[in-house]
């Protein structure tokens, strides 16, 4: 079967935020408007207690008003397919941001009017650049009281150092917002109510001075300066065409058609990124929105292929986006539901049709494909098909795991790998029910196979099942999925943090391994340099022995007794990390020697070397955002500074006072519960994850006592 729509008609985008932004919101939007859904559903609206949103289908995700997976959808926007993803705000669910950015082209990234740039927009952002996908931001909630269209364009700017344009200003804001100026097509859209099917009348920009009558002299001041406006974005897009600023300069004309194409090289090529506005809820923005989509986001393809890599990861080449190579695809995701284990996957090249058996290049496993379907949520339709550019899952894949690679066998590629964070904090996990033992740790593989932000592992000494993750709630829901969708119920323990440990300095150290009892036995001896290595650089061994004083069959056993060896350090058992361990010399026997001989000695080494370092304990420092009435600020400061925090900057966001800054994550447990009463109910904060910081020698032995309990 031949392709029914050319690539140049699709769009794979996005849709990201911090939590609470209207990222649920403006998809339930979107499917109404393309004509997906007959009825527009809002996130806190309920149904026997539980919200029904398509995008949010989850049980933990209606009850608790966030998404928490990232949910595919697919709608038609003149005559374009738009696969849409929308994903967490919240920070413990990042690594559904990094996946799904991972496979897209491109994204709409959607802003709180009154709130502005908030940490998780910032971490989504950065993710977005690591992936090099290109961006439009939609300013949304423009009806809010507060909401305040330059501060959040000056966060855009400054905060995340993108080349805002404005395509858009808001007609208004708070109660007084009624549309939006457009400053590429030259003309205002003013609705006349907030109904779903309400139209809106476009009025030429220099009428719209005459035309409102608004009652905030900053929403008045964006309506005087439409002309100065305008010739910026004139100036700003146009400058990309050369042909096109040179006609705008000798004749003062320009055509349309060709700022939208000069928005679009600059939005694909990232040099710039288009700045919307609008309310979802109040249904007043989004069929412009699905036109900039249409307008300046990429198609498959457009911004390059896939990189190709070695089993290094170095890059050897790239894969094009056509129909016309060998089938490759990369699985981004995997789910256990009614349907089965479904395996989404992004097709990069190539035709897979059912029946088909593909290579995991990964694994090196062949999967057989044997049913294809097209995700909407929690709903699937099944089709023959895919190709290059689809977004799609595979049922029933037995072996393949999120960022594995799948090809045509005749044709094995390596594609480029995702890129997953280390957990932050873990908890014991016992199941409630001694008949669940062994359907504890079933379940608990399916969850790890799903999320690889999870890990699981056996306490050697206390033989208890722990499970790591990015945060509490993340843990939290991870322990509720699995009662809901595997039928295991299980209870977590405290919760604890994932210290590391570290050289506190360079310390040469010669160790010997000497066994005799009998008959042949044991020698070997190492010389070596440990050394502190940069922050993320991770265990870095080199052989720098010369004249074979340790023999080459022996260097292998080194090099695997101190990556072993580091899992446990010598302050409290923690991992260590970032170092460099340098072989210089050794002696052998020949009888005596052995590659055990030489792993025990190397053990032996790392152990004393570590500890005549001066070793250092690291905890995780989380940067922290806190918003409440100026009124809380003080008190919410104080505990804070209490906390061991370091507050970073405080203000005012809309009506609303804010606290940023940086705590350790030991500090932070159950900090909902004193918010909540500081606060009387009014504030909120958002945490993530930012660096591993040196434990001040005179807390190490408090913190470790308070772990132990």
């Amino acid at each position: 079967m031949a392709r029914q729509k050319p690539l140049n008609l699709y769009r794979n985008i996005g849709i990201i935020a911090h939590i609470d932004a209207g990222k649920t919101t403006t998809t339930e939007r979107v499917l109404y408007y393309t004509g997906k859904k007959h009825q527009i559903i809002d996130v806190h609206d309920t149904k026997d207690g539980k919200g029904s949103t398509t995008t949010d289908y989850m049980e933990q995700e209606r009850k608790r008003g966030i998404t928490i997976q990232s949910a595919a959808v697919s709608a038609v926007w003149k005559g374009h397919q738009i696969n849409v993803i929308d994903t967490p705000g919240h920070v413990d669910f990042t690594i559904e941001v990094n996946r799904s950015l991972r496979v897209l082209d491109g994204a709409v990234v959607v802003f709180d009017g009154v709130a502005g740039v908030e940490p998780q927009t910032e971490t989504n952002w950065r993710l977005a650049d690591q992936y090099k996908v290109p961006r439009i931001c939609y300013v949304n909630k423009m009806d809010r009281i507060g909401a305040n269209f330059a501060h959040c364009v000056k966060g855009i700017r400054e905060r995340l150092g993108a080349n805002a344009l404005l395509c858009h200003v808001p007609l208004g804001s708070s109660d007084e917002f009624v549309g939006m100026a457009d400053l590429v097509a030259g003309v205002g859209y003013i609705w006349a109510s907030d109904d779903k099917d309400a139209v809106w009348e476009s009025v030429p920009l220099e009428q719209l001075k005459d035309r409102l009558k608004l009652g905030s002299s900053a929403d008045n001041e964006w309506v005087a300066n439409l002309p100065k406006l305008r010739e910026e974005v004139l100036e700003s897009a146009l400058a990309l065409d050369d042909d096109a600023f040179e006609r705008l300069i000798n004749t003062g004309e320009f055509d349309p058609a060709m700022l939208k194409q000069c928005i679009r090289k600059g939005t694909v090529t990232g040099e710039l990124v288009p700045v919307l506005c609008g309310s979802s809820y109040k249904n007043k923005g989004v069929q412009q929105l699905l036109d900039a989509v249409v307008d300046y986001l990429p198609y498959p393809g457009e911004n390059g292929g896939i990189a190709m890599v070695d089993e290094d990861g170095n890059i050897v080449g790239e894969q094009a986006v056509t129909d016309d190579a060998p089938a490759r695809a990369l699985a981004f995701k995997v789910i256990n539901d009614q349907f089965g284990t479904l395996t989404f996957c992004r097709v990069y090249s190539g035709v897979i049709k059912k029946g088909d058996t593909l290579l995991n290049v990964t694994r090196g496993k062949k999967e057989r494909v044997g049913r294809i379907v097209e995700v909407q949520a929690d709903d699937t339709k099944e089709i023959d098909e895919v190709r290059a550019g689809d977004i799609c899952a595979f049922v029933s894949m037995k072996d393949t795991e999120t960022g594995d690679s799948l090809a045509d066998p005749a044709h094995p590629a390596l594609l480029e790998r995702m890129r997953f964070p280390d957990p932050v904090i873990s908890v014991s996990v016992e199941p409630k029910s001694r008949n669940d033992v062994d359907k504890l740790s079933t379940a608990l593989y399916k969850m790890v196979k799903a999320d690889p932000s999870l890990r699981m592992e056996v306490d050697q000494e206390t033989g208890q099942t722990v499970l790591k993750g990015m945060g509490e709630l993340h843990l939290e829901i991870t322990i509720d999925r699995m009662r809901t969708e595997l039928g295991v119920e299980a209870s977590m323990g405290k919760p604890r943090v994932s210290f590391r440990e570290a050289f506190g300095k360079a310390v040469e150290h010669t160790y010997t391994h000497k066994k005799q009892s009998g008959g042949s036995g044991q020698f070997a001896e190492v010389k070596m340099i440990f050394e502190p290595g940069e922050p993320g650089s991770g265990v870095v061994f080199s052989d720098e022995v010369v004249g074979g004083r340790v023999p080459r069959e022996y260097i292998p056993a080194v090099e695997h007794a101190v990556k072993t060896e580091s899992q446990e350090g010598q302050i409290a058992g923690y991992e260590v990390v970032d170092f460099k361990a340098r072989l210089l010399d050794g002696k052998y026997h020949d009888v005596d020697s052995s590659a055990l001989a030489f792993e025990i000695a190397t053990r032996q080494c790392f152990r004393e070397a570590q500890r005549l370092s001066k070793p250092k304990l690291l905890e995780p420092i989380m940067s922290l955002e806190v918003v409440t009435e100026a009124t809380y600020l003080g008190d919410i400061i104080g505990d804070i500074n209490r906390r061991r925090g370091n507050i970073t900057d405080q203000g005012q966001k809309g009506t609303s006072a804010f606290v940023q800054g940086f705590v350790p994550l030991s500090e932070m447990f159950g900090y909902i519960n004193f918010l909540r009463s500081a606060t009387s109910g009014r504030g909120n904060f958002s945490m993530i994850f930012d660096h591993y910081q040196e434990v001040p020698a005179s807390m190490v032995d408090k913190l470790m006592e308070k772990e132990a309990k």
